[in-house]
């Protein structure tokens, strides 16, 4: 049955087309659908809608519910179109009319929007941990090879002498600045929505201070209408916080595509992080790199599809925002397992030192050259000039 049930029974293809692909994200919000009706219930105990043993039941059904789940036993019916349904459903199978209970003073715009909240926090918690991960083994890159020298570019072309550490040292430093972004990001969606209802308010005395509590958010979104008007906004910030990440990955990514061409040979990854060809015997493939390196337009496109969902409609609730739903998870995702895979790779990555060190050739040392005369009075211009002829002449 469907929470807006009238009498009638809505046209097949306009339920499906309404419904899309809900009942199949929504498989991901179940947890938190859970977590949410469960302090939800406390509120309403608090209220004085629910008795003790109500709140009993109501919390040992829901708690039965997500073993269910665990246990693949939980599903969500096109006619049930979402997951906040499907678990009322079978609160009221358990319960009877104690199950009909649970709905009082919230509606399903707060529910997914609490539900999305939580996933979207939890998201984000993993991919700071896999960021945390993937520095570690960078660290480590960087420290084993503080010693061997590797040429700097500009113009893709040879500008001054560098190091394997310094060079790794810039996507660390890349990334705990991406890291910023991401904790600024969690500090803007630690907003406790439930309890706002469709955008205007409960009238209903509900302490909101509860749920914020029991599901974790450090404050509440106290103005109702501004809840609903923040899905999407915050869901663009989200991705475009991942973008940063997935940037930082594209040009490291791009890097080591071609510092490991045989031509360069500066770097070697380990071939169990290869591919082949079908048609030629001798390739091995850095796809890895190369699909690390496409993710950040997958995730720019993710990004933008959310952006331009949210925008041009009025305050409150709209249905458009159900698109949100779908990149938004793509992209959460997306940015998660670019930054796992990434950690294979600098497990993976070996230098090459000879190679490194034979690359080390005269040109990278004009600057220094020009500074040793700066050193001793020469202006800078005319030791530029001094040592920019002899250069151009020996290589006549």
């Amino acid at each position: 049955m469907k929470l807006w049930e009238k009498g009638y029974a809505p046209n097949p293809l306009v339920e499906q087309f309404t419904v899309g692909k809900d009942p199949e994200l929504d498989m991901e919000l179940v947890p938190y659908d859970i977590l949410a009706s469960k302090a939800h219930s406390r509120v309403l105990h608090s209220a004085g809608v629910l008795q003790d043993d109500e709140l009993t039941k109501l919390v040992n059904s829901l708690e039965d519910i997500y073993t269910e789940y665990q246990q693949g036993k939980f599903s969500i019916s096109v006619s049930e179109e979402d997951c906040h349904t499907a678990i009322e459903n079978q609160l009221t199978q358990k319960l009877g009319d104690l199950g009909k209970k649970i709905h009082t003073a919230r509606s399903r715009n707060d529910q997914v929007l609490t539900a999305m909240r939580l996933f979207e926090m939890d998201a984000i918690g993993s991919i700071l941990s896999a960021i945390d991960s993937l520095i570690g083994f960078m660290k480590t890159f960087a420290d084993l090879n503080s010693e061997v020298p590797m040429p700097g570019y500009t113009h893709t072309r040879k500008a001054m002498p560098f190091s394997v550490k310094d060079w790794m040292e810039a996507f660390i430093d890349s990334l705990y600045d991406d890291k910023k972004m991401l904790n600024a990001v969690l500090e803007l969606i630690d907003q406790n929505p439930l309890g706002t209802g469709a955008g205007f308010g409960v009238p209903f005395p509900l302490d909101r201070s509860i749920s914020q509590k029991e599901l974790g958010f450090n404050r509440s979104l106290d103005n109702p209408l501004y809840a609903q008007n923040s899905r999407g906004k915050f869901e663009s910030q989200i991705l475009s916080s991942c973008q940063n990440v997935l940037m930082t990955l594209n040009r490291l990514s791009t890097d080591l595509i071609l510092f490991t061409m045989p031509e360069f040979g500066f770097f070697t990854i380990e071939d169990s992080l290869t591919t082949g060809s079908s048609i030629m015997p001798h390739k091995k493939n850095p796809d890895v790199l190369e699909l690390v390196r496409a993710s950040v337009h997958q995730l720019t496109g993710y990004q933008v599809q959310v952006q331009n969902t949210y925008t041009n409609l009025i305050s409150g609730y709209h249905r458009d925002v159900q698109f949100t739903k779908e990149p938004l998870m793509n992209g959460l995702k997306l940015c998660r397992d670019s930054v796992e895979v990434f950690a294979l790779v600098m497990q993976a990555c070996k230098p090459n030192t000879a190679n490194l060190s034979a690359a080390m050739s005269d040109e990278l040392y004009t600057v220094q050259k020009v500074y040793d005369l700066v050193k001793k009075g020469i202006p800078f211009r005319e030791a530029y000039k001094i040592i920019a002829s002899q250069f151009f002449n020996k290589k006549s």
